[in-house]
């Protein structure tokens, strides 16, 4: 870690936003992500650049090429689903499908699952979902949780892993959907427990790329200003009360092994913003359930208008959310 990451100098960003200075060398790419390549990019590892460089090439795929996708723009949303199944088999992974309709249009959750070794019965979900809120291109809400996903599968692919992980992207997510049965999520979570699937953990990656170092950027609903940081410069773990043990065990994982800011909260569900993802979805169905966030409209002004689009994601910020959630996937499958 440079003497800039421990102590630190501060610049604007293009967007207003304050980011940690950090002294580069040749090639890092200086300017080609406007603000954000200065931000922590000499302390990202070759493993964690070349992370960095496939996550924002998912997101502007999604959010740049595509841009909207819902079942409201159908084509758009076939195309995004195109996009991931074919990433995805790129990969080399066999991907499911669970189609079914939904306000008149045909929609798809997808899944890829990878075998535990010794005990392939208890099950570890990451997921995401793929469709964006009308009128936004969606790329932090969510195509920064899409890309997360795509590439913990693609980093896990060679993990033996006593436990089994499956990658699912979900549909339907945002409204008119969320908290209704056309949300893509619930049918997965249904079908499971009809199955009698085992999920000991499910992690829904929600909006996980804008962070900010500016004094007075973290909001949040009431009373939790009074004991959580003023700066939008960590990554949030939030459970229910059901899930608290899940919390404590996933942050602890990703403070061993990450040097990004973390903050957890196990509260409530009816709490604002406690159960605002997919992971509601599986609490429902009596699954432990876990998001994992920026916060979104509680620090990123773009949250769901035109203006969320791919240069506001910090793509080096992103890859570090990523690594160390591999880990924590890593340590929760191996227990």
């Amino acid at each position: 870690m440079c003497w800039l990451c421990m102590g630190g100098s501060y610049i604007k960003g293009t967007h207003g936003e304050t980011l940690r200075l950090h002294p580069y060398e040749p090639g890092d790419g200086i300017g080609a992500f406007g603000g954000e390549a200065l931000a922590c990019v000499c302390c990202l590892s070759e493993r964690e650049r070349e992370l960095q460089r496939r996550l924002e090439g998912h997101v502007r795929a999604l959010a740049g090429k595509i841009g909207e996708r819902n079942v409201f723009r159908p084509a758009r949303l076939d195309a995004a689903a195109v996009y991931l199944e074919t990433t995805l088999r790129a990969l080399g992974h066999r991907v499911e499908s669970q189609p079914f309709e939904s306000a008149g249009a045909a929609v798809r959750n997808l899944e890829v699952a990878q075998s535990g070794r010794s005990q392939p019965d208890e099950i570890i979900v990451v997921g995401a979902h793929y469709d964006s809120v009308v009128g936004s291109p969606g790329a932090n809400d969510n195509a920064s949780g899409v890309a997360a996903v795509i590439e913990l599968s693609r980093l896990l692919a060679e993990r033996e892993l006593p436990r089994s992980v499956r990658f699912v992207l979900f549909v339907n997510e945002e409204p008119p959907f969320y908290l209704t049965g056309d949300m893509g999520s619930l049918h997965y979570a249904r079908r499971a427990k009809e199955r009698g699937d085992h999920i000991v953990a499910m992690f829904s990656l929600e909006t996980i790329g804008y962070f900010s170092e500016d004094e007075g950027s973290q909001h949040y609903p009431f009373p939790f200003s009074f004991f959580y940081p003023s700066r939008g410069n960590f990554i949030g773990f939030v459970g229910n009360l059901a899930s608290r043990g899940l919390v404590r065990r996933a942050v602890g994982s990703f403070r061993r092994h990450s040097p990004l800011p973390s903050e957890a909260l196990a509260a409530p569900g009816w709490i604002t913003g406690v159960g605002w993802s997919d992971h509601w979805s599986f609490w429902q169905e009596g699954y432990p359930g876990v998001m994992v966030t920026d916060t979104a409209l509680f620090r990123y002004e773009a949250y769901h208008t035109s203006q969320d689009t791919p240069d506001r994601v910090l793509y080096g910020h992103l890859a570090r959310v990523v690594a160390g959630l591999e880990q924590v996937v890593i340590d929760l499958a191996s227990d």
